[in-house]
C-alpha cells in the first residue's frame, strides 16, 4: 500500500478504487478516548483488569458503545477483537454498535430460576412488560440472584426487590430507589472486639502451617462450593509448587437455589476474611483474589469497605486483597473459568491437567476456596476441630448450611447436622407451605436433578447421594409440592444450562439446546434423550455439561408418569 501523490493528499491507495483517508477498522474517537481516560484515572492498564474497566464504562454510561470499546482498546494497548470478545461474553455488559439503539436508562432483571418460577416470576415479568414503557425501562429475564428465600425476586438497577410485585416496582421507580441496600453487619471494629483476628495474629507470629492443616483435616472440612474435596489437603498440593503463589476465593455462587455464601457475607464478613487470610498465610500467597458475583452488589460494597478497614488497621498491605467483580456468567463458578475471568478473559474452563494448584492465576500455583469453606477455617482455628466433627447424625459427622426454598413455610439458610434428611430440612423450614403436600426435591442445585418424596430417608451429605445418581453439591435444596410438575422443573433447569453454557465444547453447547427442544414435547423421546445424556456426560469439558443431564435422567427414572 502506498500514498498516491497524484490523487488528493492524504488518500491511501491499494490497487483499484477511490482510496481511503484512514486505516482499516474503527477509528479512535477523541471524545470517547478522553472519557475513558477520565474514568480509568490512575488505575493500572493491565490486561487482567479489562473486566474491571469495562464495568466502569458500563456503570457510567449504561452500555458499552463501539467508540468506548475502541478507546479502551487503545488505552490498554489491546486489539479491538480482544476487548470485544470479552465484553460480549458476559451477560451484564451491553455492547452497542454504531447503528444500534442504546438500552433504556433503567433495566429490570426478573429472576426466572426454579424457586422464583414456582413463586410466579413469569406472570410478574409479563405484567411488568405490559405495564411499563419499554423506551424508559427494559425488562429482562435473568438467572438466579441468590435470593431464593424471598422469591419472586428482581433487580431494579442494583436494588433487589424481594417478594416482588408490580406495585413494589412502580413505587421503587417513582422513588428513584435503584441502588443496593447494604444490611447491618459485623464491622471490623465489632469483630476485633469479639476476639477477631487474634488467631491470624498468633499464626503469623509463631504458627506452623502444618499444624493448622492437621486441624482442618481432623475437623473433616471439605470444599463447600460443591466439589467436596478435603480442604486441608489442597494446601499441601499448592505448597509443593514453587512460588509465587496465589489464593483465589470463588464467590461466584451462581447455582440456582444457593444463597448461603451471601447469607454469611451480609452478616459476618470478617469471619470469612480471617479464614481467607489464614489460608493465604498457610500457602504463602502473594495476593488474595476475591471473585464475587455481580448479582451481589451489597456484598461487593461490604467487602470493599471492610478490605479498606483491614488496610487502614495494618492487617494487610494495600492491594494484598484484590476484589474482583464478576459480570454475569454462571460458568465462572468453575474454578478454572473463574481464573480466566480474573485474568481479564472470557470465562471458559481450562482443560485439565494441569490443575490450578499447579497452574492457576497467571500460570502460578493457586489455592482456590469457596466462601463458606473459609468461614469454617476461621472457626476451626478459633474454636478447634470439634466445632465441626463433634456433631454426628445418621452416621455422618459435621454441619452443613442448607439453602432451602420452594414450597416450605419459612425459606432460608439452616445450619444443620450433615446427616440431615429432607424430612429434617423441611421441619427446620417450618414444614410445608400452607396448602401444599410434599412431592419432590432438588438436593443440591439443578445439577443434582430431582428426587421423589418417597426418598426421604437419605442423609443429604457428601458421598451419600451418588448411589442414587445425584449429589449434594452446594446443598441448594428446593422443595416441590403436589401443585408442581417435575417435568416443568426439569425443563426450567435445562433452560438455565442452555443459557449459561460457555459454548466452548459441542456436547454441552448443542446438547443443552437439543435437550430443551426434546423436553418441550408432550411425550419425551426417552431413547434419544438417554443417548444425548450419555454424550453430554462423557464428552463435556467441565462439570456444567457433565451434570446438566441429571434433571433429565432422574425425571425419567422417578416421574415417568409425567413424560
Amino acid at each position: 500500500m502506498a500514498l498516491d501523490n497524484n490523487d488528493k493528499s492524504g488518500v491511501w491507495k491499494s490497487g483499484k478504487g477511490k482510496g481511503r483517508r484512514h486505516t482499516k477498522g474503527r477509528q479512535l474517537d477523541d471524545l470517547a478516548w478522553s472519557q475513558v481516560q477520565d474514568l480509568l484515572g490512575d488505575a493500572p492498564r493491565r490486561r487482567d483488569l479489562l473486566i474491571e474497566h469495562l464495568h466502569k464504562i458500563q456503570d457510567a454510561f449504561g452500555h458499552l458503545s463501539a467508540a468506548h470499546l475502541r478507546a479502551l482498546a487503545e488505552e490498554m494497548r489491546m486489539s479491538m477483537a480482544e476487548v470485544y470478545e470479552v465484553a460480549t461474553f458476559y451477560a451484564h455488559f451491553d455492547v452497542v454498535k454504531e447503528d444500534d439503539t442504546p438500552p433504556p436508562a433503567l433495566t429490570i432483571r426478573v429472576c426466572d430460576s426454579l424457586s422464583c418460577e414456582l413463586a410466579g416470576a413469569q406472570a410478574l415479568k409479563t405484567a411488568l412488560e405490559d405495564g411499563l414503557n419499554p423506551e424508559e425501562v427494559r425488562v429482562l429475564r435473568a438467572p438466579c440472584m441468590g435470593r431464593c428465600d424471598t422469591a419472586p425476586v428482581l433487580e431494579l438497577g442494583h436494588n433487589h426487590v424481594d417478594h416482588a410485585t408490580v406495585e413494589k416496582v412502580e413505587a421503587a421507580i417513582a422513588a428513584g430507589d435503584t441502588h443496593a441496600h447494604v444490611p447491618d453487619y459485623q464491622t471490623y471494629a465489632d469483630y476485633v472486639a469479639d476476639g477477631g483476628y487474634s488467631a491470624l495474629t498468633e499464626l503469623r507470629n509463631s504458627g506452623d502451617w502444618e499444624d493448622v492443616q492437621a486441624k482442618i483435616k481432623e475437623s473433616g472440612l471439605r470444599g463447600l462450593g460443591g466439589a467436596g474435596f478435603p480442604s486441608g489437603t489442597k494446601w499441601g498440593f499448592v505448597r509443593a509448587n514453587a512460588g509465587p503463589r496465589y489464593l483465589a476465593v470463588n464467590g461466584d455462587e451462581g447455582e440456582p437455589g444457593t444463597f448461603k455464601d451471601r447469607y454469611y457475607l451480609e452478616r459476618t464478613p470478617h469471619l470469612f476474611l480471617e479464614g481467607m487470610l489464614i489460608a493465604a498465610w498457610a500457602v504463602e500467597a502473594d495476593t488474595a483474589f476475591i471473585y464475587m458475583r455481580d448479582e451481589y452488589p451489597a456484598v461487593l460494597e461490604i467487602l470493599a469497605r471492610e478490605i479498606k478497614a483491614l488496610e487502614e488497621a495494618g492487617v494487610v498491605e494495600p492491594g494484598y486483597i484484590d476484589l474482583r467483580r464478576g459480570a454475569g456468567a454462571y460458568i465462572c463458578g468453575e474454578e478454572s473459568a473463574m481464573i480466566e475471568s480474573i485474568e481479564g478473559k472470557r470465562g471458559m474452563p481450562r482443560h485439565r491437567p494441569p490443575f490450578v494448584a499447579q497452574v492457576g492465576v497467571f500460570g502460578q500455583p493457586t489455592l482456590v476456596h469457596n466462601v463458606e469453606t473459609l468461614h469454617w477455617i476461621a472457626r476451626i482455628c478459633r474454636e478447634g476441630p470439634e466445632c465441626l466433627n463433634a456433631t454426628e447424625h445418621n452416621g455422618r459427622k459435621g454441619l452443613r448450611s442448607y439453602s432451602v426454598s420452594g414450597r416450605v413455610a419459612n425459606p432460608g439458610v439452616f445450619l444443620l447436622p450433615a446427616g440431615s434428611t429432607i424430612t429434617d430440612i423441611i421441619d427446620a423450614a417450618g414444614g410445608m407451605a400452607e396448602g401444599h403436600s410434599f412431592k419432590a426435591y432438588q438436593p443440591g442445585g439443578p445439577s443434582s436433578g430431582l428426587l421423589p418424596a418417597s426418598m426421604n430417608d437419605i442423609p443429604l451429605d457428601f458421598d451419600t447421594l451418588q448411589p442414587h445418581g445425584t449429589f449434594i453439591g452446594s446443598a441448594a435444596v428446593v422443595v416441590l409440592s403436589d401443585a408442581d410438575k417435575a417435568r416443568d422443573a426439569a425443563l426450567n433447569m435445562l433452560r438455565f444450562f442452555e443459557d449459561e453454557s460457555c459454548g466452548q465444547c459441542t456436547p454441552c453447547r448443542v446438547g443443552c439446546e437439543k435437550a430443551v427442544k426434546l423436553m418441550q414435547a408432550d411425550t419425551w423421546d426417552q431413547g434419544l434423550l438417554t443417548e444425548l445424556c450419555t454424550a453430554m456426560s462423557d464428552a463435556s469439558i467441565c462439570g456444567l455439561g457433565q451434570a446438566a443431564p441429571n434433571p433429565i435422567k432422574l425425571t425419567m427414572q422417578h416421574f415417568g408418569d409425567e413424560i
